[in-house]
Formats: structure tokens, sequence, C-alpha cells
């Protein structure tokens, strides 16, 4: 049975790294700003297959849109076929952050997984270092605040997708952000692998694979993340790969949309 808290972790691109209690706080590093000279996209829409081992899963689409100096993230994730006759899946995301320095603005979810309803909303304040986070169980009714304390710039589980590719990728590099989920920012370290040729729907790219890695968080000794990106400026992401104990998630781009 695939749930979607375990298709977040994908969907979110990092979100698990941050999913467990760490066993140390580690010193959180700087984020990098965006690279001189890149620009993100004004608005754009990513749509993605996901498979599940060798089974149709889901349909996700990444929706992209400039407002102001933040740049806006909203997610839409839902089961099919099989899968969505025996759990069906349907949970949204939303995140934001600035366009000039990365900094994540805030990050929000609307999770409906069979009888499951949850919605939360996490906020970042660098005036006071806090990040605030507020979720309700609209089954039970019960809200629940949470606050803990945060660097001068993190990333969220969902951004950190899109402001990655902001950064340069070079073969045998990598580079390091704080990610902030799970009310604790935890270091990640983006290892750029290797180029790969890779087939999707939407057509067929040169990419440069990155794999994110923590010495902390629910990931750590239990499987690998990977994302693709192409091999150009615009660092699209055009497949991501989950492999887990109980199985493997792929999501493989199937269009792009310039709205």
């Amino acid at each position: 049975m695939i749930r979607s808290r375990r298709l977040l972790p994908l969907l979110a691109g990092l979100a698990w790294f941050a999913g467990a209690p760490a066993h140390s706080q580690q010193p959180a590093p700087q984020l990098p700003p965006p690279h001189a000279g890149y620009s993100f996209p004004a608005k754009q829409t990513l749509n993605y297959a996901v498979d599940w081992r060798v089974f149709p899963a889901g349909v996700v689409a990444f929706h992209l849109e400039q407002d102001g100096d933040l740049q806006r993230v909203s997610v839409t994730a839902d089961t099919i076929g099989a899968v969505n006759l025996i759990f069906r899946v349907t949970d949204r995301f939303q995140s934001a952050f600035h366009r000039s320095t990365g900094c994540s603005d805030s990050f929000s979810k609307q999770l409906i997984e069979g009888r499951r309803q949850v919605n939360s909303e996490l906020h970042f304040d660098y005036t006071q270092h806090k990040a605030f986070q507020s979720e309700t169980n609209l089954v039970s009714r019960i809200t629940r605040h949470q606050e803990s304390s945060i660097p001068a710039c993190v990333t969220d589980s969902l951004s950190a997708i899109f402001y990655a590719a902001s950064q340069p990728m070079t073969v045998g590099q990598s580079f390091q952000v704080p990610l902030a989920d799970a009310m604790k920012t935890i270091p990640v370290t983006m290892k750029v692998e290797g180029r790969e040729e890779i087939k999707t729907p939407a057509g067929t790219y040169q990419t440069v694979r990155v794999e994110p890695t923590a010495d902390a968080g629910i990931v750590k000794n239990r499987g690998n993340i990977w994302i693709w990106y192409t091999d150009d400026d615009r660092h699209l992401p055009v497949q991501m790969r989950a492999r887990l104990f109980w199985g493997t998630i792929t999501f493989r781009l199937t269009s792009v949309e310039q709205k």
C-alpha cells in the first residue's frame, strides 16, 4: 500500500531527511545564494508520471510562478489506477522562497489519505530566527502549534528542489544546504555524481545526476534519492527517484507548460 507520507519524501524532494528525530543538532551550513545570472521561471508547470516499482501509481504537477521577489511552488499529487482503488490520495503542497537569496518564506500542505485529513502551515520568521508551525487534524479537529529555532536562512523540503537548480552543478563537486522540516534544521549535501542521458515521456535529455545525502533523519541507512537535472542553464528536474527498503518510486517528466 502506498501512502502519500511515503510519496511525500520524493514529492517534496528532500523532506524525508528531517522526517525523524536527529541524533544530534548539527551546525547549519549557510545557504548559498542563487548563482549570478540564473533566472527562475516566471511561470511554468512540470507534469510527472509516478511509478511504484513497475506499477503506475500517480500523477504529480509542480507549478512555479513569480510573485515579486517570491518564487511560489504549488504541487498537486493524486493516486491513479489500482493504487487509487486500494488507497486514494489527494494531496496539495505549497511553498515560497525568495528569488534573490533562496531563503524559504513558507511551506504548507493539505493531505487527504483515505480517512486521514491534515492541514499544516509552516512559516519562517528570520527576524526572530524562528519557525512557526500550525497543524490541524480535520477529522479529530485537534490543532497543535510548535516553534523552533532556525539559522539566518533555510530552505524547505519543496523549495529545495528548485532552489538547487540555481546552483552550479559540476560533476564530482557538491554543495550544502540547511533544510528546515519537522521543526529542526539538518545539513543536506547535494552531490553531483555524474552525467547521464535520460529518456522520459517528455523527451530525451542530457542530465547531471544529483544525490542529496544527510547524516541524520529518516532516510539515513535506509535508502537513496536522486534528482536528474538537465545539463544546461535551466537545470530542469526531469526525473526523480527514491529507493527505499519498501520499493522504488520514480517520477518521470511527461510535459512542460509555460503557464
